[in-house]
């Protein structure tokens, strides 16, 4: 397989695999502007050459849009492998690179967001446990924070103490998100017109800079709903789930 590195240079014309459209679809377009605004950051975003979904996104952690402390760490948003390109290694291709990278930009290691049992759009924990990656610290809501340290001696990633314990006091579903996950821009919109519709009491609260992500009281910020103060999912909604959710 070939890789490819999307740059403020190439982005125009490039897919960004986990959006795979025109930049005239609204996915497509809030993502590549959430990108460009983190190139400068250090963000890298490594892909496949053919379209489809395999790729790879990762930070250092000190710009990560998630209220973690990892000092002289890389975080990684996404790494994503599906359809007709599980099964050939590119996980592991990818994977690799970015650990290259990091050892070569003086990084202690990387670190990552999992479970303890596989959740839609987060890290396999089995993948990780054979790369060799451990939890280093853990929420009340199972979510995890994995990491390969390349350094015994550093002090290893944790969660801030905003999103140990995920929990809030507003009544009713709140939507924490970021336009990270490119699917966002086209469907917390339409659930925000199923709740009016059904008239449910539904906040969304759009993260929109590093600081308000890295102070949010959840691990995960690209989609973390909550229903009267407890954490509910990370996966992301459409109206037929949504509506699905609240006949429960």
């Amino acid at each position: 397989m070939e890789y490819l590195r999307v740059t403020n240079e190439n982005i125009d014309k490039e897919h960004i695999c986990c959006a795979i459209s025109n930049n005239n679809d609204i996915q497509v377009s809030s993502k590549k502007a959430w990108l460009q605004e983190r190139f400068d950051e250090g963000l890298i975003f490594l892909k496949s050459v053919e379209r489809g979904k395999c790729f790879i996104e990762y930070i250092p952690a000190e710009n990560a849009w998630n209220p973690i402390v990892a000092d002289d760490f890389m975080y990684i948003n996404c790494l994503w492998v599906a359809g007709s390109f599980k099964g050939h290694g590119y996980s592991t291709d990818l994977l690799n690179a970015c650990i290259e990278d990091s050892k070569i930009k003086g990084k202690k290691g990387v670190c990552i967001l999992s479970s303890k049992k596989k959740k839609p759009f987060l890290a396999d924990p089995k993948f990780l446990k054979y790369k060799g990656f451990t939890v280093c610290d853990e929420a009340d809501n199972g979510i995890q924070l994995w990491c390969l340290s390349f350094d015994s001696n550093a002090s290893l990633p944790k969660f801030k103490e905003c999103a140990k314990h995920p929990h809030i006091d507003e009544m009713g579903y709140v939507l924490y998100y970021t336009c990270q996950c490119p699917f966002n821009a086209k469907y917390v919109p339409i659930v925000e017109e199923v709740a009016k519709e059904k008239g449910v009491q539904f906040k969304a609260i759009h993260l929109q800079s590093k600081e308000q992500a890295q102070s949010a009281p959840t691990p995960i910020t690209t989609y973390a709903l909550f229903y009267n103060g407890k954490y509910l999912t990370n996966e992301q909604m459409n109206d037929k789930r949504f509506l699905k959710l609240l006949a429960k």
